[in-house]
């Protein structure tokens, strides 16, 4: 089995240093050696068990539920990028910076593969089922938005929206868990969440924007072209004002408010210096999405401690 690096992978990660041969391949197709994706879909989780803390102060900030939903968070962004390869084991081929990737580099066939997925789901699904039964509900049904977002590249300019709706759900059930109902606060939260997707990921497929264009593969990137930047600052917008919103809603005040000046100001920093033409910039201001998920939780727990 062949074990080569994945090119968009980081120089010197822990998979191509220290993983044992067999499990490199596995570990690529879950993307353990590309952890930002991981952050990504366990912030909004981290956002929701913060805003249902201000909502209820004296029930608090669950921990314990923190470190499951990133244990769970780790397993499904783990199984849905091994599925994701699977359906697009042709597709990445054809692009430079996927080729590489275990699948179409002949490092997994699509069998294992597949058998790796359905394990990373069952354990998923171990950890989903140490919550109350409408977060177990809520959560089984994301599995339809995980499915569907891998096909939405060749039928919608949307995809990324896609990837919103699948990427934001800890903010429903982060909430569901510590709540045990639905409301507005988390609503709000949610929909700010896919907003910031739909940003973040469009400011990431401007690195395929070439190949994609070359074989047909459609995103925001390519729909909004050379508007992207002042686009992608309104969906940036959109996103903050729909998380203060939130906080507001479950009890939150100017504390917040002034607290989460610093992930407005990350995201925005983000798209006043995004150059698609300039190597790597595109990347490095996706992967500092991960300070704006870290300081926006933050900001609630500063309120809900206040």
């Amino acid at each position: 089995m062949q074990t080569g690096k994945v090119a968009d992978a980081q120089r010197g990660n822990w998979v191509d240093a220290f993983a044992p041969d067999w499990l490199k391949p596995y570990a690529r197709l879950a993307r353990w050696d590309r952890p930002i994706g991981i952050w990504l879909l366990f912030w909004p989780c981290a956002f929701a068990l913060a805003l249902a803390a201000v909502a209820r102060p004296a029930v608090g900030f669950n921990f314990w539920y923190l470190l499951l939903m990133l244990v769970g968070a780790t397993l499904m962004r783990g199984a849905g990028c091994t599925g994701n390869d699977i359906v697009d084991a042709k597709i990445d081929t054809m692009v430079a910076r996927t080729r590489s990737r275990p699948i179409p580099s002949g490092a997994a066939s699509r069998t294992q593969a597949a058998v790796f997925l359905v394990a990373q789901s069952l354990l998923a699904l171990v950890i989903l089922l140490q919550f109350n039964l409408l977060t177990i509900v809520l959560g089984i049904a994301s599995l339809v938005l995980v499915a569907i977002y891998p096909f939405m590249k060749r039928v919608t300019w949307w995809p990324q929206f896609f990837l919103g709706l699948a990427f934001s759900y800890g903010a429903i059930v982060g909430w569901t868990a510590q709540i045990d109902s639905l409301g507005w606060p988390p609503i709000l939260l949610y929909a700010g969440c896919i907003l910031w997707v739909i940003g973040y990921d469009t400011i990431y497929a401007l690195q395929d924007i070439e190949d994609d264009t070359l074989i047909g593969v459609k995103s925001t990137a390519r729909l909004f072209g050379s508007r992207t930047r002042p686009i992608v600052a309104g969906i940036y917008a959109g996103a903050y004002i729909l998380w203060v919103l939130a906080a507001l809603a479950a009890g939150g005040g100017w504390l917040f408010v002034l607290a989460s000046l610093v992930p407005g100001g990350l995201m925005a920093w983000q798209v006043w210096t995004l150059n698609a033409d300039e190597p790597q910039n595109p990347y490095l201001r996706f992967t500092s999405n991960h300070w704006v998920g870290f300081t926006l939780t933050l900001a609630l727990l500063i309120e809900w401690a206040w």
